[in-house]
């Protein structure tokens, strides 16, 4: 699984990809889970009532989407324009 990192995230963490193998019966709110327990900006960065968001293979999903071993996750910040 290919996750991405944009916006403020991707400076904060000072990484724009990664590829990690998901555990069976992965969802988002379980790759959320691991990423937080990295500690520091990981848990700041992505705790819960922070504003960003999670797309699985381009398609905003919910925390409790299943994710695949080929999926690509983007994990961004809420995009605002005019």
């Amino acid at each position: 699984m290919r996750i991405f990192y944009f916006g403020r995230l991707r400076q904060v963490f000072g990484l724009g990809e990664e590829t990690l193998v998901p555990p069976a019966d992965a969802t988002v709110a379980g790759l959320l889970a691991q990423l937080r327990q990295r500690g520091g900006v990981w848990a700041e960065e992505l705790a819960d009532g922070r504003a960003f968001r999670v797309a699985v293979d381009q398609a905003v999903v919910p925390p409790d989407a299943p994710l695949q071993a080929g999926s690509e996750v983007a994990i961004f910040p809420p995009v605002t324009g005019g």
